[in-house]
């Protein structure tokens, strides 16, 4: 049934208890975030004083500093593609939103700037690379667009111990422990159920950000947002996008872009929501590139891979060179001078 109100015949006061009314409503039903969780002692001893660019993980054992001096930076997550949502409907039904009122401080990549991807270990890039993206225990390159790379959906293998001394009730636990993800062992999912586990988690990723922010970087690529698809039905889009509306909210305020990586069927929610540029590993193999261009216009970055061969890579080139930024990297990310190290752009 439909029911539709005569205004003529509401008195000037009952309109307003009932435009009050609504108010009230919306407040309540709404998502916006809770008051960050206080501090205690199981905070991790760095938070809040960033760690010098030349070791991250040096300054104290404990909290979740990052991978620690013997582990590598973490690498793309190979096979990940394979777990998305097909495209199909993104490309169908995804519409450019409309531009947000971004923070004065915060400023996007160069469009079409040649890009480097070093998860996999950092390096001096090649001659006139304006964008590097490395992990947040290391510095951003000088003289280029930093992006700066956190786990901010599941732990790290070596900071698991951490989390479940400090921060257990946001591990998420399934029928017979934890919830991994399947293609990293000792990564477990983040639980982002509740506004107060939310708030919990901001209260110890907050800080990475704002480490990022202090070492230089000019953007955030905050990872694993897709970890509710892998999360046996006990995470939903809609948790994991509630917390990062926390994460945007958190860099904006530090003069940082956000980027979303993968997750293309998001990524008008994303963009509404606060999200400036999409880091796209090998949408010209998943067709799901007009998604991410129709939303982020020329701020995408795209990553194809080698062990996908090369016709993905120079299909990309023909398709989008000069618009967006598009590199070819090995599958491990790893350094170059390292065995199986491959790059190209165009």
């Amino acid at each position: 049934m439909r029911l539709v109100l005569n205004r003529a015949v509401w008195p000037p006061a009952a309109r307003a208890r009932f435009a009050f009314g609504v108010a009230l409503v919306g407040a309540v039903l709404g998502c916006a975030p809770g008051a960050t969780a206080e501090a205690t002692a199981s905070t991790p001893p760095s938070q809040g004083t960033p760690l010098p660019a030349a070791s991250a993980s040096s300054a104290n054992g404990s909290g979740p500093q990052g991978p620690s001096a013997s582990a590598a930076i973490r690498p793309s997550r190979p096979g990940a593609s394979s777990r998305r949502t097909t495209s199909v409907t993104a490309r169908a039904t995804v519409r450019k939103a409309p531009p947000r009122r971004r923070p004065p401080r915060v400023v996007l990549p160069p469009a079409d700037g040649r890009f480097d991807y070093q998860l996999g270990g950092a390096y001096p890039p090649p001659a006139r690379t304006a964008i590097v993206e490395r992990d947040r225990t290391v510095a951003p390159f000088p003289g280029s667009y930093g992006i700066c790379y956190v786990n901010a959906f599941q732990t790290q293998p070596e900071d698991l111990w951490w989390w479940e001394a400090h921060h257990p009730r946001v591990l998420l636990a399934g029928a017979d422990g934890y919830v991994e993800d399947p293609d990293w062992p000792g990564e477990v999912l983040f639980d982002t159920s509740t506004r107060a586990k939310r708030a919990e988690l901001l209260s110890v990723i907050g800080p990475w950000i704002d480490g990022c922010a202090t070492r230089g970087y000019r953007a955030v690529e905050p990872d694993n947002l897709d970890s509710f698809t892998r999360s046996e039905g006990r995470l939903t889009a809609g948790t994991n996008t509630a917390f990062a509306a926390l994460l945007v909210a958190h860099a904006d305020a530090r003069g940082l872009a956000v980027a979303q990586k993968n997750t293309a069927e998001l990524a008008s929610t994303l963009h509404t929501i606060g999200f400036d540029v999409a880091v796209a590993e090998e949408c010209q193999v998943y067709r799901e590139c007009d998604a991410y261009t129709a939303v982020y216009g020329l701020h995408v970055l795209e990553v194809e891979y080698t062990d996908n061969g090369l016709d993905a890579f120079t299909a990309a080139c023909q398709a989008r060179r000069g618009r967006i930024s598009i590199v070819l990297r090995d599958r491990d990310l790893v350094a170059a001078g390292d065995p199986g190290y491959a790059y190209s752009s165009c």
